[in-house]
């Protein structure tokens, strides 16, 4: 137990700069509070007893009053797990979050299904960063070290070690998506995002500006050819 809250506290100084010491962290950090409110909720889902239940329902709804932050006592988290800023952040009944996983302000872990009892939400694999806003919908998996930018909204599994951004969101084209190992500090992407990673569609964009300049510059060779052709035709009409 005292293990595991001090893993917690190193994990924030680890991935968070404006961190500076585990007092800080332990007392300022509602995302911390929200995980630790979570794993008693949680202990309380687990008895499976009406009155228990209850009172885990209750216990996540008090930490969210005091942070911000809704996570369903039946969602599963793993060890290291970061919820940055967090305000906003639903985390769903079925939702799982493996271990060293980031998930930053205004993200949902959502379902799109109302059957009873089935997996209707995420499962975010080791290593996965979820940019702020994001919106992860369904029941399928985010697999190992993968990355979801700010604001995507992501409906369809995601594979492992890839880099997604936009609506509905789209495989990046970098380097980076390439992914990383779990937990490697190197290659952490706060937001769900490194440096020099590209949306398909603006690159598409760019290639498409690129070949209407491209087109433009042949038309408007076409047009000064023809423009001299038309010139150099009344000139030989008047030859005798």
């Amino acid at each position: 137990m005292l293990s595991t809250f001090f893993e917690d506290l190193d994990t924030v100084l680890e991935k968070d700069p404006a961190a500076r010491n585990r007092f800080e962290v332990a007392t300022c950090y509602p995302g911390l509070h929200a995980v630790w409110f979570h794993r008693l909720a949680h202990g309380l889902w687990q008895s499976n007893w009406g009155p228990l239940r209850w009172l885990a329902r209750f216990t996540s709804l008090v930490a969210r009053w005091l942070t911000g932050i809704e996570i369903h006592p039946g969602a599963r988290l793993g060890r290291r797990v970061f919820i940055d800023h967090g305000l906003g952040v639903v985390i769903g009944e079925t939702a799982e979050v493996g271990d060293d996983c980031t998930i930053y302000q205004g993200v949902t872990l959502g379902g799109t299904a109302l059957e009873r009892g089935s997996k209707r939400h995420p499962t975010l694999e080791a290593g996965v960063v979820i940019g702020a806003g994001a919106k992860v919908l369904g029941p399928f998996t985010v697999g190992e070290g993968a990355k979801v930018g700010s604001n995507a909204v992501v409906v369809k599994a995601v594979p492992k070690g890839a880099t997604v951004v936009g609506i509905p969101a789209r495989l990046a084209s970098d380097e980076f998506a390439k992914g990383s190992a779990p937990g490697d500090h190197e290659s952490f992407a706060a937001y769900g995002l490194s440096s020099g990673v590209q949306d398909p569609l603006d690159i598409l964009m760019h290639q498409m500006m690129e070949e209407l300049k491209s087109q433009r510059a042949v038309i408007e060779e076409l047009q000064d050819q023809l423009t001299k052709s038309q010139q150099a035709k009344p000139s030989e009409a008047t030859k005798p």
